[in-house]
């Protein structure tokens, strides 16, 4: 829960990589046909080869709802619960897996890619992707989706998600009422955060009025991880599984001073999360 700035940040970055063109990452000699395998760059990662279409991503998120013996809780004690179940999740959850759907358009250069994955996540910094699947332009996959999915590996494995973090010493908090959203009743805060930093952003979160589990976070980023990149903007809801909540849709837009408006939707569908056995956490392994 609390990586929900990193991952969009690692929807953008390659937005500086692909006008700076670092060559490491481009694989433009590859062509994208029914034929070929699609190829991700990840260090000691075997990649899987196409694999047969799996079924067809969330169109709508799943409808949650909430227990009727839990007592809603007043806004200000939602607002802790959702700190509170960032800061045990970070220290009880072993593993995950996931399927991952990444779109992305470029509608000023009429270019686009889905690219479909298996992604394996374990404590404490261990993120790999397996490729099942890829359509669209070779230029979008090589030069985008490839060095977004590399970036997504980088931050896991180097950034302090506490920097990022939904929390109040990141954030000054400011309630605006109710509504529904996905069937559950939410409550909405306004956020502004304490820093000019890059992975901070000005917007809102919606957390569930039972549970204080966060429902969905949007705004525009307060600071721009690449020069090449003048405003980015994003929606990300999330889903709970089992005892966790993980991100299962963010739709994001950026202007980028090279390829225009570039627009990304990454769905993640089939969670099987593994929480640590009892009385072990993160912090002690």
């Amino acid at each position: 829960m609390n990586k929900t700035i990193s991952v969009l940040l690692a929807v953008f970055v390659w937005v500086g990589l692909l006008s700076a063109q670092d060559p490491r990452f481009v694989s433009a000699g590859h062509r994208a046909t029914a034929d070929s395998q699609p190829l991700v760059l990840f260090p000691d990662t075997d990649l899987l080869p196409p694999a047969a279409a799996l079924p067809a991503p969330l169109t709508e998120l799943p409808i949650l709802t909430t227990p009727a013996k839990l007592p809603r809780m007043a806004p200000e004690l939602a607002l802790q619960a959702c700190e509170g179940r960032g800061v045990v999740q970070a220290m009880t959850l072993a593993s995950y897996s996931a399927t991952t759907l990444i779109t992305a358009q470029l509608p000023d250069i009429s270019e686009h890619g889905e690219y479909e994955l298996q992604k394996h996540y374990s404590t404490p910094r261990n993120l790999v992707f397996k490729a099942l699947r890829f359509s669209g332009d070779n230029f979008v996959k090589s030069n985008v989706l490839v060095r977004l999915l590399q970036s997504e590996v980088d931050h896991v494995q180097k950034d302090d998600p506490a920097l990022n973090a939904i929390s109040r010493a990141n954030y000054k908090f400011s309630y605006k009422g109710t509504s529904e959203m996905q069937g559950r009743l939410v409550y909405q805060f306004q956020l502004k955060p304490r820093f000019n930093r890059a992975g901070l952003f000005k917007g809102r979160i919606y957390l569930d009025a039972y549970s204080g589990s966060l429902v969905r976070a949007e705004g525009r980023l307060v600071k721009s991880p690449s020069f090449f990149v003048k405003k980015i903007e994003f929606v990300q809801d999330y889903a709970d599984v089992d005892s966790f909540t993980f991100p299962v849709h963010i739709h994001s837009e950026a202007q980028a001073r090279v390829v225009g408006r570039a627009i990304v939707d990454i769905y993640d569908r089939d969670y099987q999360p593994v929480a640590l056995p009892d009385g072990e956490t993160s912090s002690s392994l």
